[in-house]
Parts: C-alpha cells; sequence; structure tokens
C-alpha cells in the first residue's frame, strides 16, 4: 500500500473495569506500580482511522474530552507514526459513548483502537511487543486495551499482562455520576496517605483455577481507590454501599449454567464509576439507584446497564 493509498478501519473501542486492583510502590520516577484484573465490557466507543490524505485530524463527538493534543486517540496516532515512520497522514473519528473520568479506560480505550487500526492498515505492521510498547508509553491502561484479550492480569504500569481465558458473560449495571475522578490526584491521595510509602506487598501464588470462576474471583475484589475517593466522595461511597446492599440481599432462584451465583459490587479504576455485576439471567435482582439527598439535579448519578464482553471486537478494514 502507497503512502497516498486512501484506507480507513474501524472499531469499537471497548471499555473495561478493574476486578480488582492493588495500588503498590511508587518508583522514583513518581508511577505507582499496579497489579489488576482488567475485564472488557460491550460498552464502547465508536473508532474510524482513515490514512492516505494529507494533514492530521482528530474529531470527537459525545463528550468533552479536552484538547487535541491532550486526547489519547490523537497521542496513539501521532505515537504510532512516530514508531513506525508512518503515515504521514491521517484523519480519526470518535463517537464517545464511554463516559470521560469515570475509571472506564474511555480515552485508552480509543488509544488503543487507534493503535489496532493503525496496525491493520499499515503496509508493514509492528509486532506485539513493538506495538505494546508503543501503547505503554500512553498510560497504564492503554497495553490491556490494545490487546485482543478479554481477560487479562496486569502488573507493572500495566504492561506486563497474562491473558486469561474469557469468563461466561455477565451483566453489569454501572452507575455513572456527572464529575469524574481526577486519577492524578487519586494516586497522589496514596501516597499521602501511605508517606509517600508503597503498599507492602502480599504474597500471592495464583492459582489459574482462582481467576476462571466468577464466584472466585468476588472473593477477592478490592480496590485500593476506594478508601481515598470515598473520603473526599461521599455520593460514590454511598452508592457503593447501596450496591453492596442489593448485592447482599440478592438470593438467587436458581445456579447459572456456569454454577456461579455471585453478584458484586466494586468501583473501577480510580473512580468514579461503581458497577455491580451479576449473572445475565438474575431474576430477583433490582438495580435502583438515586442522586444523594444533598444533589438535587438527576443527571448527577445514571445507571447503565452492559455486560462483559467474552471476545474482542475486530478490527474492520475497508479500501
Amino acid at each position: 500500500m502507497s503512502a497516498e493509498h486512501r484506507a480507513e478501519a474501524r472499531v469499537v473501542a471497548e471499555a473495561k473495569v478493574n476486578l480488582f486492583l492493588r495500588v503498590l510502590a511508587r518508583e522514583d520516577g513518581g508511577y505507582h506500580q499496579i497489579e489488576t484484573l482488567f475485564q472488557r465490557l460491550a460498552l464502547g466507543d465508536d473508532v474510524v482511522v482513515r490514512v492516505g490524505m494529507p494533514g492530521r485530524s482528530l474529531d470527537c463527538r459525545g463528550a468533552d474530552v479536552g484538547p487535541t493534543e491532550r486526547n489519547l486517540a490523537w497521542r496513539a496516532a501521532v505515537a504510532y507514526a512516530d514508531s513506525a515512520g508512518w503515515p504521514n497522514g491521517f484523519a480519526i473519528e470518535v463517537d464517545k459513548h464511554i463516559p470521560a473520568g469515570g475509571g472506564l479506560g474511555g480515552g485508552s480505550a480509543d488509544a488503543g483502537a487507534v493503535l489496532r487500526c493503525l496496525n491493520a492498515l499499515s503496509p508493514a505492521p509492528l509486532g506485539t511487543a513493538e506495538l505494546l510498547a508503543v501503547a505503554a508509553r500512553l498510560g497504564a491502561d492503554v497495553p490491556f486495551l490494545t490487546t485482543d484479550a478479554p481477560l487479562a492480569l496486569g502488573w507493572g504500569r500495566g504492561e506486563r499482562m497474562l491473558a486469561l481465558p474469557p469468563l461466561p458473560a455477565r451483566r453489569v449495571h454501572l452507575a455513572l455520576f456527572a464529575e469524574g475522578v481526577s486519577t492524578v490526584e487519586a494516586y497522589a491521595g496514596i501516597a499521602a496517605r501511605r508517606g509517600g510509602q508503597g503498599a507492602r506487598p502480599t504474597p500471592v501464588l495464583w492459582q489459574p483455577a482462582r481467576l476462571a470462576r466468577w464466584d472466585d474471583i468476588a472473593l477477592v475484589a478490592s480496590n485500593d481507590f476506594e478508601d481515598v475517593v470515598f473520603a473526599t466522595r461521599p455520593d460514590v461511597a454511598e452508592l457503593r454501599e447501596a450496591f453492596v446492599g442489593i448485592c447482599r440481599a440478592y438470593e438467587p432462584t436458581a445456579a447459572a449454567p456456569d454454577g456461579d451465583t455471585t453478584a458484586f459490587s466494586l468501583m473501577s479504576g480510580s473512580g468514579a464509576t461503581v458497577f455491580l455485576l451479576s449473572p445475565l439471567d438474575a431474576r430477583g435482582l433490582v438495580v435502583t439507584a438515586t442522586p444523594p439527598a444533598d444533589t438535587p439535579d438527576s443527571t448527577a448519578l445514571r445507571i447503565v446497564e452492559t455486560t462483559t464482553a467474552t471476545r474482542v471486537a475486530p478490527v474492520l478494514v475497508a479500501d
């Protein structure tokens, strides 16, 4: 394919939740090590990448995601071009459906989608290691969202991963807040609480079977960001407690086909989104939520229902 040849690729940039998330030691450069279990969702942004035209552009619709040069989709395309020496020109279109600043990896999903699209269009695609190296420079969620794994154990800065067999689909209710949480401030809050020290590592030997059933994952579901976020966001804390109450009250009428019946709730990433995960046919589990009493604006909180993804959306290429 010549540099002037026009082509396009499109893909659904799927959101993610963290089924558990531990923030570990802070490096000398200020970055924190993490340990997490990533799970893709069916909810996603629509991303289109075109190459073979003069100039570079980004059209992002559906959410205010800030200046173009700070947008992760734009940065991903520039980083790919710098690394691969191609393309000279590109046009990116993003239709946002994933809320920004909610801990669902919306910007990172867009970045991963752009990297996947460009690699599918490239006359000389980058190898997996090279592509993930580009992704790792963009953020801790981007490497996972550049892979074709719906479920993966991640550690380090998120660039080291173990792809796991997908789990059966589950229903997911997302509590979305009008105001998100700054990831930078969330990490700063953890550092302040720990006096600059990282979390004391807990010895663990993961067995594949412990990450192959929802009932077992529910036993290790936790998020180190929750205490920090809850201290300044009582609305998020109240919603999380409400979701936990729904899970406790849930009494499955029959076992799911895979035998897992657990419903559990957690905040995703650095927040503010809180999710409730339950079996697809969880009859009797009713999810409702209302804005905090001191927040009369009904748009301050909304519930969106989706499912976990059992496969990653494919990149579709058209000349």
